[in-house]
């Protein structure tokens, strides 16, 4: 069973879909958590209570990471140091997701989805790494990516650039902070019921579609990718660096998927 008591988590976009799921993961296995959301609502403030529930020490904070990089990442670090000053866990997940193709694409849109899915993960986890590194913390690094990072759509340009982008993050920033005993791993979920799935998945055509191009012929809710967050933020992955865990039921692996 993985065990993170002793353990301070800042998991960001957490107030829904995988995020959430991560978070209350990481709290039922013993860590404290920070929650982090857009804004103090109703659904980031049901998060707080369920993860209080679990007897742990959690808190919320608040913040738009679509916003000017090197201004809301500093107010996000230090919301999150004033809750707890003992964070050894990072869960970058926040992100958004886009329907453009390369040839309407706005720079606008361009330029959001690399803040939130590219520049926020790269710019807190220097954020704390700088001040691990200089505390002598081994801390741990979960950034979450998706299976459109190497199978690509054609109406998600700036989508699956972004999370390509994240994986070879992940290859990069490992190599660079294993020496300091810090570890960075990434997860890539396939496609999930969330709140921003559930527009598409409500269509029984497309659900259907979507369980006939995935092996276990499964598409569940958030609660695989909590699960495996927790493994890789746990001790039992001391010796996993670098690698991007795909909870996909196995779609990526299938080159052709049988017709109905």
């Amino acid at each position: 069973m993985i065990n993170l008591d002793g353990h301070t988590a800042l998991v960001t976009g957490s107030t829904m879909g995988v995020g959430r799921s991560i978070a209350t993961t990481l709290a039922k296995a013993g860590a404290n958590v920070i929650v982090h959301g857009l804004r103090d609502d109703q659904p980031a403030q049901e998060t707080l209570a369920e993860l209080k529930a679990t007897g742990r020490d959690c808190h919320l904070i608040t913040g738009d990471l679509s916003a000017p990089t090197m201004e809301c990442i500093p107010s996000i670090v230090d919301q999150a140091l004033s809750c707890r000053d003992d964070i050894d866990l990072l869960a970058s997940n926040a992100g958004t997701y886009s329907e453009n193709e390369f040839l309407e694409m706005e720079f606008e849109t361009f330029d959001r989805t690399m803040k939130l899915n590219v520049y926020s993960h790269f710019f807190l986890t220097q954020a704390f790494a700088r001040r691990w590194i200089e505390n002598s913390v081994k801390g741990r690094v979960l950034l979450t990516g998706s299976i459109n990072g190497r199978l690509a759509e054609q109406v998600h340009a700036a989508y699956d650039t972004s999370k390509g982008a994240v994986e070879t993050m992940v290859k990069t920033l490992c190599v660079t902070l294993a020496p300091h005993g810090i570890r960075v791993n990434g997860m890539a979920p396939g496609l999930v019921k969330t709140p921003l799935t559930s527009p598409a998945l409500d269509n029984a055509d497309f659900m259907r579609w979507m369980e006939l191009h995935t092996p276990s012929g499964e598409v569940p809710d958030a609660s695989p990718c909590g699960a495996a967050a927790a493994f890789l933020l746990s001790d039992e992955a001391w010796h996993v660096h670098g690698q991007m865990l795909l909870v996909d039921g196995g779609m990526s692996a299938w080159q052709q998927p049988d017709p109905p």
